[in-house]
């Protein structure tokens, strides 16, 4: 794979995108320090919810999953045009749309407004822009001019700065400078095209006319929808995915006839050091009793310190592998052509 081989396909620089997500992440943090209302969300929060579609939900699984053992209070991503019941007066409610045009997103966000929910909103404009200001609702305004999963680490700064406050979860300056350096790294290494052990790349020609499984513990929930969103968009291949350890108690079944079928299966397993001791046993004993009817077997570990870099550092892989997936299946990454002309279907019927 050359320079030359990506930009014949890549039309819309998504390499380049893949490329600037350390400084994105950098200055997305910037940006947000400049910009956190004073005023929001005010005191009594019982919950926060997150409102989003897609690339712009994928940073509040983050949150979530940041906070699950730290937050005081309840936080959950909402994708869907309708809130939780529970949601009233007390409820934090972050509307994140990059377009601004999401249509479920702006339900989201309009049912909020009645519900008379603390609303903040995350976008680069379009309506729900329009309606913040109209409802006079805080906006914090993102880049515009790339694909919406390109721009997870500025609607994931957002996100996690403006929510400091509430003591959602751990993260600390520190962490922030762990995330850039290490990503920095993988981006140092995974953009260079003549490395034979480029592993992005490598692993893009294990998934080539494969069917990708991704399997993770519970807590890297986040990273492997991550996974199988960037192959899906990225690569435009198909790919699934479980977690452990619910999968050993259903899923784990369908392996059981060790038809050739499962030859066709190439598995990636998502570890990190933190995952439940028993769970990463089970991971060691699922992987002894279905790696050899499998096509493949591959495992990729956390790197960094903090648990915001170690999230990152296994959802950046997949913008790298998802990306030289698409490069080798020679489809430009940037185009969602389905979701554009199912858009403009629901527009006709409406």
């Amino acid at each position: 794979m050359t320079k030359d081989t990506v930009g014949q396909i890549d039309h819309e620089g998504m390499y380049e995108a893949v490329c600037s997500f350390p400084q994105y992440l950098k200055s997305g943090r910037e940006r947000v320090l400049n910009e956190i209302p004073s005023n929001w969300p005010g005191d009594g929060v019982q919950a926060v919810v997150i409102a989003g579609m897609g690339g712009s939900a994928i940073g509040g699984d983050i949150l979530s999953a940041l906070a699950i053992d730290h937050a005081p209070l309840p936080v959950t991503v909402c994708r869907s045009y309708t809130l939780p019941k529970w949601v009233g007066t007390e409820t934090a409610v972050i509307a994140s749309s990059y377009s601004g045009n999401t249509e479920e997103t702006l339900s989201a966000f309009d049912d909020a407004i009645t519900r008379s929910a603390r609303v903040l909103a995350i976008t680069t404009g379009g309506e729900l822009e329009a309606r913040a200001l109209g409802n006079h609702v805080p906006c914090i305004k993102l880049p515009s001019g790339i694909q919406p999963r390109a721009a997870l680490p500025f609607s994931l700064s957002a996100l996690l700065t403006i929510s400091e406050h509430l003591n959602l979860t751990p993260t600390k300056s520190d962490d922030w400078h762990e995330a850039v350096e290490v990503t920095q790294q993988l981006s140092n290494q995974l953009s260079n095209l003549s490395d034979p052990e480029n592993l992005a790349i490598n692993l893009a020609n294990v998934l080539f006319q494969r069917f990708p499984v991704i399997y993770s513990s519970e807590q890297l929930a986040a990273a492997n929808t991550r996974w199988k969103n960037q192959i899906h968009e990225n690569s435009k291949s198909f790919a699934v995915g479980n977690l452990l350890p619910e999968m050993n108690h259903n899923e784990v079944m369908g392996w059981a006839r060790f038809g050739s079928e499962l030859k066709e299966l190439a598995v990636i397993v998502l570890r990190d050091r933190d995952d439940h001791q028993r769970t990463q046993r089970r991971l060691d004993v699922t992987r002894s009793l279905l790696e050899p009817h499998a096509h493949s077997w591959h495992e990729i570990h956390s790197q960094g310190s903090s648990r915001l870099t170690r999230q990152l550092s296994l959802m950046y892989m997949s913008d790298w592998v998802s990306l030289y997936l698409a490069i080798l299946n020679k489809t430009d990454p940037s185009p969602v052509g389905l979701i554009s002309q199912l858009k403009a279907a629901l527009v006709d019927i409406g």
